[in-house]
């Protein structure tokens, strides 16, 4: 079968490119590996989405979403594409599964993956105290110690989601300030439970068959003290799913995708949405917003051919 439109990625930015497509009556389908979701189904609690006066976590938020598309008739495919190549103006994507999926027009949704410190007992220890994702393993840190790492948005809310459980927090930035929004500062400074060690970085993650300590070092003093801690969660950014594509579609000095105004790479039939694209912003009404442009693209491009 040949597609009007392929999207990879059903995280906010895809299943919105799925439902402005639906309602455009194109020949499309949605590919994800894992199904519907990407990183926002990991976010405890979203307060700043339109339309919702009351907070509403991610995982909800995203089936609603979902919903909606299905509703619409989007066709959900479980698949990892692992390679895209191009024939003249077709797109064909091979999988994992040894399909090939053809289609005339790409939008590219695969979001992004957290970044990790690059430091001693890092890799040792995930999955045994150090964890990206407090949604998934808070709860196994009731009444413990632990300590996060990161100053933008994502490290501070988690950071307050995690002091529904533990004891106490240790929240280490490697800057003086932090670059999260005010109101988070606020609530952070303000929660007993959190002890802030700005200008630190953490050099080292001990213990034997989980995390017992972290090596912590003030850059100003330059001086490195242990601390005991049961975990540590780490939130210092995101780095672009774009593995399947980086040798086909331009990317930036970071590795994200580079498009126009109107979300197109450097090949006129493949657009790129949400966090995987250069973009100033990463939440999830840019993402869904994202989604809408890149179809309304793909249907200028779709009509100047025909």
């Amino acid at each position: 079968m040949l597609y009007d439109l392929i999207i990879i990625g059903a995280g906010p930015a895809g299943i919105s490119a799925a439902i402005y497509a639906s309602r455009a009556n194109l020949n499309f389908c949605i590919i994800d590996k894992i199904g519907y979701g990407g990183q926002i189904i990991n976010t405890a609690k979203i307060e700043n989405y339109p339309g919702f006066v009351e907070e509403i976590s991610g995982a909800e938020l995203i089936s609603k979403m979902a919903k909606q598309a299905e509703k619409f008739g989007t066709k959900f495919i479980t698949d990892e594409i692992i390679k895209i190549a191009l024939s003249n103006d077709i797109i064909n994507l091979n999988s994992s599964s040894n399909k090939i999926y053809s289609t005339k027009t790409l939008i590219i949704a695969t979001g992004s993956s957290p970044k990790q410190l690059n430091v001693k007992g890092e890799s040792e220890f995930y999955g045994k105290g150090v964890s990206y994702c407090a949604t998934c393993d808070a709860p196994f840190f009731k009444n413990k110690i632990v300590a996060v790492i990161g100053g933008g948005d994502s490290a501070l809310e988690e950071s307050l989601y995690l002091t529904q459980f533990v004891n106490k927090l240790y929240l280490i930035h490697r800057r003086a300030e932090f670059r999260a929004a005010k109101i988070l500062q606020k609530k952070v400074e303000e929660n007993a439970k959190i002890i802030l060690l700005k200008n630190s970085v953490v050099s080292e993650i001990k213990g034997k068959n989980f995390v017992e300590s972290i090596i912590v070092k003030d850059i100003n003093q330059n001086e490195e003290k242990e601390i005991n801690v049961d975990g540590l969660f780490v939130f210092i950014g995101q780095k672009p799913n774009v593995e399947f594509i980086k040798e086909l579609i331009k990317l930036n000095e970071q590795g994200f995708i580079i498009t126009d105004t109107h979300l197109k790479t450097n090949i006129q039939n493949i657009f790129a949405a949400g966090d995987v694209r250069n973009t100033m912003l990463r939440q999830v009404v840019t993402a869904v917003a994202d989604g809408a442009i890149a179809v309304t693209s793909v249907l200028k491009y779709l009509s100047e051919k025909n």
